[in-house]
């Protein structure tokens, strides 16, 4: 085996008569696979320099996979060899994310980057980096740095896409699960339609395809030959369904019609964040057509207390509903109703939309129905949505310092097990031990975890599952199984505070001990952000304190009578925008904080994701 040196100052390393690239050692790994240092992340890079970029980043990918087809072949390359190529593939990864989407990697990095080590490990946990960025330090790129130690998702090849790992899509697979059912509850069905839409569909209804038309991706091209007419991939789908209510519905007897989907969508979004919003996303999009426009608001308020019940109950994320402005509504509905939650940096975050359609889509669409009187009238229609944006939602509202904090009714992971055995003598009965705990939780519906992994320390384990947010941790060790008892740390306490001695693992008492700590986590958890939220909303009666709430980070609150385009210039001097006119209106009088006239209702305005 020999090694020489390339024209670009990169190791060779020959094996077997191969020779592979080899990228020094000493490179080091970027604090975040999502951002770089803020010197490299002035400017967005031209065509070239991303296309040189992303195939550094493919041949060094194919460097990694040779050099380990290589050890594993027996080939004299080493650990360090292959660790070393690694972080330079990680590093060109970000390169690549830094050229396509500088302002958000310049942001991550604004406070710098330092992954600190977990805590309480030592001695073969050396070097293994478990930790993320404080939040109080920077909270972009502690946002990022949670997303990638807690394994919830990655970029995607593609830029502005996003690859949703195991332990992120699990939490999606929570919110599915809870939102199909009480979906279903009020006579919902799933259905499917497809992803690709006939353009003229999405033209059809002028004011739908002038707020869609700057994020629509768009097919041209098919087996090779151009499209006689081009596809939209589906940004969302009121036009294809329309399209088949039309076939669908004849008469008043096929009324109500209540369809849902779980799909994907794609918008050509120019700045992404992963979870918050990216080219393509999960959600689930409802659809139901009526025959009065009395049932179709009905619907679309349900739908939209549906979602808060969710936010609040489940992921214990307090939200102000309402109504948005003309401005903000979605485009194609006569009024859209909204869930507004608070981030931990103050922004607003807009989690689930409900959507009264009227007779838009129908009349464009030619959607009827004969009436029970036999005249033919045009269906209303309603749709509302939510998107796997609610998991960013989650991690920027309860996150703290040490990472990620799940809601017990959200977590995939509810209580991890932590088996303490110093010596070999002790492992089969503390092994025994965590094992009929975990049965017992289980039992009783309470998902567990054991993680009985040998190759490190109890300190590092605690760390580790603190930063991915499991809310109880269970430890066991040689004198918790002689007194048939075990330790019970909750995650909303850190340190000593949070530990309680000498729980009885008798079945009875260890369930009732270990829901009714879930439990109160879950309403901490809500009490806290909701505390949190209350304390920065501020009441205001003039543009000048609506100018400086903003400044200061807060949401405005106030008497609201302005026009549109009064609407946009608060937007173009604050940045700021109308969440929503809640539905909970403060006592009046209230009087315009533009014009001082007489107002009807308040409004929040706020920065927003």
């Amino acid at each position: 085996s020999t090694a020489t040196t390339t024209r670009f100052g990169v190791a060779s390393h020959r094996a077997r008569g191969r020779a592979v690239a080899l990228f020094a050692p000493n490179v080091a790994r970027p604090a975040s696979s999502f951002a770089l240092s803020a010197s490299e992340t002035a400017t967005a890079g031209t065509a070239s320099d991303v296309d040189a970029a992303k195939a550094a980043a493919a041949a060094q990918g194919t460097l990694v996979r040779t050099l380990k087809e290589s050890k594993k072949n027996g080939d004299d390359v080493t650990k360090d060899d292959v660790d070393a190529a690694v972080k330079k593939l990680l590093e060109l990864k970000a390169i690549v994310e830094q050229l396509e989407n500088p302002e958000a990697a310049a942001a991550a990095e604004d406070a710098g980057a330092k992954a600190k080590d977990a805590k309480g490990a030592a001695g073969k946990d050396a070097g293994k980096e478990v930790g993320v960025t404080p939040k109080s330090e920077d909270f972009s790129r502690w946002y990022l740095d949670v997303i990638r130690e807690c394994e919830l998702a990655d970029y995607g090849p593609a830029r502005g896409t996003m690859v949703i790992r195991p332990y992120g899509y699990a939490i999606w697979e929570a919110i599915q699960r809870w939102m199909d059912a009480d979906f279903k509850k009020s006579g919902v069905q799933n259905a499917y339609f497809p992803q690709l839409i006939p353009y003229s569909f999405i033209t059809k209804e002028a004011s739908h395809v002038e707020g869609f038309a700057p994020e629509l991706a768009v097919v041209t091209q098919g087996g090779g030959k151009t499209l006689e007419e081009p596809l939209v991939v589906r940004p969302t789908s009121e036009t294809i369904v329309n399209h088949m209510f039309t076939q669908w519905i004849q008469s008043y007897r096929d009324l109500p019609l209540l369809i849902n989907q779980w799909a994907n969508v794609h918008r050509w979004e120019m700045r992404t964040r992963p979870f918050i919003r990216t080219l393509e996303f999960l959600w689930q999009e409802g659809h139901t057509a009526h025959a009065t426009g009395e049932e179709a608001e009905a619907r679309a308020i349900e739908m939209i207390d549906c979602y808060r019940r969710f936010a609040e109950e489940v992921a214990a994320m307090p939200v102000v509903v309402g109504r948005k402005s003309r401005v903000e509504s979605f485009a194609g509905a006569d009024c859209t109703y909204t869930i507004e939650a608070m981030m931990g940096d103050k922004k607003a975050l807009q989690a689930g939309t409900s959507h009264n359609l009227g007779q838009n889509f129908s009349k464009a669409f030619e959607t009827t129905f004969l009436d029970q009187d036999g005249k033919t009238r045009h269906v209303h229609q309603s749709s509302w949505g939510v998107s796997t944006r609610l998991i960013g939602g989650i991690i920027m509202t309860h996150g703290d310092d040490a990472g990620l904090r799940l809601p017990p009714n959200l977590a995939p992971i509810q209580v991890v097990i932590v088996p303490i055995a110093q010596k070999n003598k002790d492992k089969p009965a503390v092994t025994d031990a965590a094992a009929n705990i975990a049965s017992t939780l289980e039992s009783a519906g309470i998902r567990v975890k054991i993680d009985d992994d040998d190759r490190n320390s109890p300190g590092w384990k605690f760390a580790q599952w603190e930063m991915k947010g499991v809310p109880v941790r269970i430890e066991v060790g040689p004198k918790d199984v002689a007194k048939d008892a075990c330790v019970v740390a909750r995650r909303d306490k850190p340190g000593k505070d949070g530990k309680e001695f000498g729980v009885a693992v008798e079945p009875t008492a260890l369930i009732a001990k270990v829901q009714g700590t879930l439990d109160d986590v879950q309403q901490t958890y809500f009490d806290e952000a909701k505390a949190f939220r209350d304390a920065n909303i501020v009441d205001v009666s003039s543009y000048d304190e609506l100018k400086a709430a903003i400044e200061a980070g807060k949401w405005a609150r106030g008497g609201w009578e302005g026009s549109d385009e009064d609407e946009k210039r608060v937007k173009e001097e604050t940045g700021a925008t109308i969440r929503c006119f809640p539905f909970e209106q403060p006592t009046g009088p209230h009087a315009c904080l533009m014009s001082g006239v007489e107002a009807k209702e308040v409004c929040i305005f706020a920065k927003s994701y």
